[in-house]
């Protein structure tokens, strides 16, 4: 899947619809420039956004803590910037 994406100079910046409470965690489709993710968390507390970092990190193999949800945490529109990475 070619996910879509921003280039800039320690990595790429994602827009990202989040669906808590699905009955799998998966990357479900893209939307124009939205990638659509499916979640089983609930979006309480922080959950979702943990699930999310931990499907991004396990689907690209790379660590959790180059993954960072830099607008929108209580949102289910996120932008995520994932340094190392270049797609």
């Amino acid at each position: 899947m070619d996910l879509p994406h921003t280039k800039v100079k320690d990595g790429i910046i994602i827009q990202v619809k989040v669906i808590p409470r699905s009955s799998k965690k998966e990357i479900a489709g893209v939307d124009g420039n939205t990638i659509k993710i499916k979640l089983t968390a609930p979006p309480v507390e922080g959950a979702a956004n943990e699930q999310l970092i931990e499907l991004l990190s396990e689907t690209l193999s790379i660590k959790k803590g180059n993954i960072e949800i830099v607008k929108g945490d209580s949102s289910r529109y996120k932008t995520v910037k994932i340094k190392g990475v270049n797609l």
